[in-house]
C-alpha cells in the first residue's frame, strides 16, 4: 500500500510539472485527492466534487498557457514597482463658494458635493458636528434597507467633528476635507473598532493598527462615521449578515466588492467612501449604482492596514458622486507610509492643467464595435465632439495578448496563499456562502495552481504591460465601456488608472457607465476630462427618489 500510494504521488507531481499530459476530461478526484496530499491537505468528497469543474479549466487555462512562446529575458511581472513622475507636487488651491448657504429642505445637503458641504462649514451655516449627526441619522434611516453598514463609528464621528469645529474657529483650516463625514470599506483597520472583511469568521476582530489610508483622512480633518460592508473576503456583495443592496432598485444587489461604499455614497449616506480594488471592486459597483469611482494606478496608495487579497492587484481608490470629489479625495489619500513595498510616493498636481483641450484622447475602437451606434456609450463620444473636442479611434490590447485567464490563476495564487492557514485550520467552512463560485472553493481550487504556472502567467503578465504601455503612449485618456472586452481585466493587471462614471440608465432603469483610462500615475488626465464631461451632461446629479427624504 505504501509502495503504491509513493508511486502515485510521484506519478501525480509529473503531472503537475507537465500539465501535457493530463488530459481535461480524464481528471478525477483520486487525482485531486493524490495532489492534495503533496500540499499536506485533505479536502472532503462534496469539496471534491465542487472543485473538479473548476481544476479542469485550469488546466485548459495552462494550455493555453503552453501555446504562447516566451522568450528567456521575459520576466515576471509579481514586483509590479512602478517608475515614479519626477514632478514637484504643487499646492492646490481649494475654493470655496462665499454665497452657498443652507437649502430651504435640509435634506438636499445629502447629495451636496464636498465642496458645497466645506462651503457651508466656512460659511458658518452649520458645524461639522451638525453635519456629522445629519449623516448619522441618514445611516441609522436607511442601513437596514441598503444592508450597507457594518458598524457606525458614532462616537468616533462626534469627536472627531467637535475637533474639526474648534479648529475651524481658530482659524485652522487643513483642507476640503476638513469636517467632512466619509466612510471606509471594512478591510481598513482602525483602533477599537471591528474590522470584519465581511466574513463570518472575522466578524468579531480586532486589529490594533490605524490603516494608511485612515491616517490620512484623519490628518485632513475628515469625519468616519461608519465602516461599510464588502463581499466577504472582498468578493461580490454578500457578507455575513446579508446583501448589500443597489439604492436605485433595492430588489437587486450593489455589486461589489466595494459595496457598501458605493451603495451609501449614491443613496446620500455619507458624500464619499473609500474602496479597494483588485479586479473590478471599485469600477463595477460604481457602475452598477451610478456612482462616480476611481482606481488609481497600482501603487499610488499605501494599503498597510487593508486585508490583502493579492499583493501584485490590490489598489485603493475613493468612491464618490463626481470626478470633482474624487480628485479632491484622492489629493489627499496617494502617497505611503513606507509599509507597502509596492506603494510610492507621487505628485497629484491638479493645477499644472490648462484644459482638456489640450489633451489627447482617443476611444478603444475595438471595444466600441459590438455596441449598437445608438447607445449611451456611443452617446459619450457624441458629446464630447459636439463639444469640439477631438476624440481619435484607437486599439487596446485585448484578445490578441490576453489569451488565457491570466488574472485568475495571479489572484487564485496570491489570494489562496494570502488566506493559507484560512484553509489549512477549517475557517472556510464558517463561511456563510458555499457555492463553486465562493471563496472556500476558489481557494482549494488555487492551491493545486503549480508554481510554475504562476510564474509563468506573470511573466505573460510583463508582455501585457508592455504593449499596454506602447498602446496608450500616444493618448493621454482613452474612453471604453466599462466592461469592453477584457480591458477590465488587462488595465487591473497592468496598473493602469480608471474612472467610472454614470451615463443614463438601461431599460430595465439600473445606471449604466463609461470608463476613462489614463497613462500610469496620470489621475489628473482621468478627473480632467471626467469633470469636462460631468459638467456637459448632468448624469451626476440625478439621485435615487427612495433617498431624497
Amino acid at each position: 500500500m505504501k509502495l503504491s500510494l509513493v508511486k502515485q504521488l510521484l506519478t501525480l507531481l509529473f503531472i503537475f510539472t507537465s500539465f501535457n499530459l493530463l488530459a481535461q476530461d480524464t481528471l478525477t478526484k483520486i487525482d485531486v485527492n493524490a495532489g492534495a496530499k503533496l500540499a499536506n491537505l485533505t479536502f472532503s468528497e462534496k469539496e471534491l466534487e465542487m472543485m473538479l469543474p473548476d481544476l479542469k479549466e485550469n488546466i485548459l487555462d495552462f494550455r493555453k498557457m503552453h501555446s504562447l512562446n516566451l522568450e528567456n529575458s521575459v520576466g515576471m511581472s509579481i514586483a509590479q514597482r512602478l517608475t515614479v513622475p519626477t514632478e514637484k507636487q504643487e499646492k492646490i488651491k481649494w475654493k470655496y463658494n462665499k454665497k452657498i448657504s443652507m437649502p430651504v429642505d435640509k435634506n438636499e445637503i445629502a447629495f451636496y458635493s464636498i465642496q458645497q458641504l466645506g462651503s457651508l462649514l466656512r460659511n458658518k451655516s452649520m458645524t461639522s458636528v451638525e453635519l456629522t449627526t445629519f449623516f448619522i441619522e441618514r445611516i441609522k434611516k436607511y442601513a437596514d434597507t441598503l444592508q450597507c453598514v457594518v458598524s457606525l463609528t458614532e462616537s468616533i464621528a462626534l469627536e472627531q467633528a467637535a475637533k474639526a469645529d474648534e479648529e475651524l474657529k481658530k482659524g485652522i483650516d487643513r483642507g476640503p476635507l476638513h469636517g467632512i463625514p466619509y466612510g471606509l470599506k471594512d478591510l481598513f483597520a482602525v483602533k477599537n473598532t471591528n474590522t470584519t472583511w465581511g466574513a463570518q469568521p472575522y466578524k468579531d476582530q480586532k486589529i490594533d493598527q490605524d490603516a494608511f489610508v485612515y491616517t490620512r483622512l484623519k490628518e485632513a480633518g475628515g469625519v468616519l462615521v461608519a465602516k461599510f460592508s464588502l463581499g466577504a473576503l472582498a468578493m461580490g456583495d454578500y457578507w455575513f449578515a446579508g446583501r448589500t443592496k443597489n439604492p436605485w432598485n433595492t430588489t437587486l444587489g450593489s455589486s461589489g466588492s466595494s459595496a457598501g461604499s458605493a451603495s451609501a455614497t449614491v443613496a446620500g449616506l455619507v458624500p464619499f467612501a473609500i474602496g479597494t480594488e483588485t479586479h473590478g471592486s471599485i469600477i463595477s459597483p460604481s457602475h452598477t449604482c451610478g456612482a462616480t469611482g476611481l482606481r488609481p494606478t497600482f501603487g499610488s496608495t499605501s494599503r498597510s492596514g487593508a486585508m490583502t487579497l493579492s499583493w501584485s492587484l490590490d489598489k485603493v481608490g475613493p468612491i464618490c458622486r463626481s470626478a470633482e470629489d474624487a480628485a479632491t479625495v484622492f489629493s489627499f489619500i496617494h502617497g505611503t507610509d513606507g509599509k507597502d513595498e509596492s506603494a510610492v510616493n507621487r505628485t497629484f498636481n491638479l493645477s499644472n492643467k490648462s484644459g482638456i483641450k489640450n489633451l489627447r484622447i482617443g476611444y478603444a475602437k475595438n471595444n466600441f464595435e459590438r455596441l449598437d451606434s445608438n447607445s449611451q456609450e456611443w452617446g459619450v463620444i457624441k458629446a464630447f465632439r459636439e463639444q469640439g473636442i477631438e476624440v481619435q479611434p484607437m486599439y487596446l490590447p485585448d484578445t490578441d495578448v490576453y489569451k488565457f485567464d491570466i488574472i485568475g490563476l495571479v489572484i487564485g495564487a496570491e489570494a489562496a496563499a494570502a488566506f493559507d492557514e484560512f484553509t489549512r485550520v477549517g475557517l472556510d467552512d464558517q463561511m456563510t456562502r458555499q457555492t463553486r463560485n465562493d471563496w472556500p472553493n476558489y481557494f482549494r481550487v488555487s492551491r493545486m495552481i503549480p508554481a510554475v504556472e504562476y510564474v509563468n502567467a506573470n511573466r505573460h503578465r510583463s508582455v501585457l504591460m508592455q504593449k499596454m504601455n506602447q498602446a496608450m503612449q500616444e493618448y493621454d485618456v482613452i474612453i471604453t465601456p466599462s466592461f469592453g472586452n477584457r480591458q477590465l481585466a488587462i488595465t487591473n493587471l497592468t496598473g493602469h488608472p480608471a474612472l467610472c462614471m454614470p451615463i443614463g440608465f438601461t431599460k430595465q432603469g439600473t445606471p449604466n457607465s463609461i470608463t476613462l483610462l489614463a497613462n500610469l500615475f496620470r489621475e489628473e488626465e482621468l478627473v480632467t476630462v471626467g469633470s469636462f464631461f460631468q459638467k456637459i451632461t448632468d448624469h451626476d446629479e440625478k439621485h435615487p427618489d427612495r433617498f431624497k427624504q
